[in-house]
């Protein structure tokens, strides 16, 4: 294939630059650059998805048998929304004096191990299902004692009131470390008699024959890296269920194939996502004052570049701050990086001076639901449902799901403890379905809440961008309390927003200086992110070709500025034919963000190993 002759590839320059040709030797016009054709390029892709065992005489003769387990309900995903499914059932049982089998599979190694969010917690849903939630322990340390708003220009910093009703207010909410929010969940539900099996990654969905969703299996181990299995390979666990809730966050990869599969998505807009960075810092006492919340918008962002800042005062013992920037993934100039644009905006003159001094202690980034009212799906199949940051509850405006997610959660249970408890006995050869969920969601506040803001986050995409929304928000949502009787669109999946590279201006981000900005690779070691090494890549390609052929073609490799941890780089061939993309599996944070982002959707990110990936401590 030759490169297209309408437009000039940076990278590729770079790249070829790098191959240390004689000085002798001049690079032909990029016009006559070759790339490499699909029968060329080298093999990426590795994984059972793309490359089915069937086909490879590796595994004949291998016993691909898998034990079973049988329970009342399975619920994949020990988050905020999971594990309080998990939790309300038991109760529920408890009070009716009635034995219900909960099983909760959770990819991470430990309980919150995999969480990130800011995060300022709305505690109306935990008082709901705890309403003696501090007696009890949990670690909601922090209560907002003081909101801050404000526009950043380059150099300065304009102040925004923040008035009583509006979203942005955070008056009785916490200042909370949400992985160890959800570690404590994980102890209530434990106490409960849920069987909670962390390190067990949900790798398939399975069916009954009718087609009904019989439950899930867990990811097979011990696969050598070019897809061979190893002497200790062992096949996943089936966990079988009269209803499977599906809790994975953000972007699940299950739920991606359920929304085909049931057609959930055919009476809702497309999800819309941010991605999210952020930072843990001690810094110098003196800076520091508990209870106290930040947000702006602005600089470095364009006007019609959705995001934001987040920096909190968390009140742990020690001179704590959660500091993050949160760029929507609608954003159109390939050059765009989420991680330098956060590290930048860490140089502000109203942020740096509280940073100097102080030691980053922790690193992560995670996709985030932006789609709203519009883009919830339908959330129930037969043999499942779908609860939490997976459909998307976030209140965008707000900054904050937590307390959508897990009321989720608990309506969805109250639903299914009563088709479990009915007189007659759920059928073991078809799954249950739980309409009464959806309907009773309909009903609750999360739905009027969400309907509310539904407006706000689309109204951005006018000629003012984010100020437009702004105005927008403090017109329709303070004065009419959201009630207009027209809701907006989103223009269309992120994933086609990007621009092709020749019609955008690159983007030259000032040097990390190690102490208030960092390099990506450093900032990933304090992730704790692990993969075992010799494992097939989970960040598979439908087409080895495309990334080269396309998305580099056509819109200078992307995914090597989108993605938070360094995974994705395009090196010179071996052959110095052109050049390749290379994966770095093992720095992967699990965010989703190239799943989403990616322009020709030709990534499709699946689970790796349990107990793989990041290693959060309370991000």
């Amino acid at each position: 294939m030759l490169f297209p002759t309408c437009q000039v590839s940076r990278q590729a320059h770079r790249c070829l630059c790098a191959l240390k040709l004689p000085k002798k030797v001049c690079l032909p016009p990029f016009s006559a650059v070759r790339w490499a054709s699909s029968s060329t390029v080298p093999p990426i892709t590795t994984h059972y998805t793309i490359h089915p065992r069937g086909k490879d005489k590796r595994w004949e003769g291998m016993n691909m048998e898998r034990f079973a387990e049988e329970a009342d309900v399975v619920i994949v995903g020990g988050g905020p929304a999971g594990l309080t499914a998990a939790i309300r059932l038991k109760q529920l049982a408890s009070e009716h004096g009635r034995e219900i089998r909960v099983c909760l599979v959770e990819k991470a190694a430990q309980i919150g191990g995999h969480i990130l969010s800011g995060a300022c917690l709305e505690p109306r849903a935990l008082e709901e299902l705890f309403p003696d939630w501090k007696e009890r322990g949990a670690p909601l340390h922090t209560p907002v004692t003081e909101d801050k708003f404000g526009i950043l220009t380059k150099k300065s910093r304009i102040p925004v009131p923040i008035l009583p009703g509006l979203p942005m207010s955070n008056h009785g909410n916490y200042i909370v470390r949400l992985g160890h929010f959800v570690s404590w969940l994980g102890e209530q539900a434990e106490a409960l008699g849920v069987e909670v099996y962390p390190g067990y990654a949900a790798a398939e969905v399975l069916f009954h024959e009718d087609g009904s969703v019989k439950g899930i299996a867990t990811n097979d181990v011990g696969i050598q890296k070019d897809g061979a299995p190893k002497p200790t390979f062992e096949r996943g666990l089936e966990l079988h269920a009269k209803i499977t809730v599906f809790a994975e966050g953000c972007h699940g990869h299950l739920a991606k194939q359920l929304y085909d599969r049931y057609n959930l998505r055919e009476n809702c807009q497309p999800q819309t996502y941010g991605i999210g960075l952020k930072e843990l810092w001690l810094i110098d006492e003196k800076k520091w004052k508990p209870g106290r919340v930040e947000h702006t918008v602005g600089w470095p962002l364009d006007r019609h570049t959705y995001g934001g800042s987040f920096l909190y005062h968390l009140n742990e013992g020690e001179p704590l701050i959660a500091l993050g920037f949160v760029v929507g993934l609608d954003y159109q100039n390939p050059y765009l990086s989420p991680f330098k644009e956060f590290q930048r905006w860490k140089h502000h003159p109203s942020v740096q001076p509280m940073l100097e001094g102080g030691k980053r202690i922790a690193y992560g980034a995670r996709a985030l639901n932006e789609g709203g009212f519009q883009s919830i799906p339908k959330l129930t199949f037969p043999g499942g449902a779908l609860i939490g940051c997976s459909p998307g509850f976030i209140n965008v405006p707000k900054i904050k799901g937590t307390h959508t997610a897990m009321k989720s959660g608990m309506l969805a249970s109250e639903a299914i403890f009563n088709q479990l408890t009915q007189e007659s006995p759920p059928s073991k050869t078809q799954g249950l379905n739980i309409p009464e969920y959806e309907e009773n969601l309909k009903k609750s506040w999360v739905w009027k809440e969400l309907y509310s803001v539904r407006n706000i986050r689309p109204s951005c995409h006018g000629i003012l961008g984010v100020y437009g929304g702004m105005i927008y928000t403090g017109i329709f949502y303070w004065i009419f309390r959201g009630m207009e009787p027209w809701t907006l669109k989103h223009p269309g999946t992120d994933a086609k927003q990007l621009k092709p590279a020749k019609d955008c201006t690159p983007i030259e981000y000032p040097k990390p200086d190690g102490k208030i900005s960092f390099d990506l690779l450093s900032s990933v070691a304090l992730s704790g992110t692990n993969h075992e090494h010799d494992q097939p890549p989970h960040l598979t390609l439908k087409d080895d070709s495309v990334p080269v052929n396309h998305n580099l073609a056509i819109y200078d490799g992307p995914e090597q500025r989108f993605c938070p941890a360094g995974v994705y780089e395009y090196v010179p061939m071996e052959s110095g034919e052109g050049l390749r993309l290379q994966i770095n599996a093992q720095n992967c944070v699990h965010c989703k963000t190239c799943d989403i982002k990616d322009p020709s959707q030709n990534i499709n990110w699946v689970v790796p190993e349990g107990g793989g990936g990041p290693a959060y401590n309370g991000m």
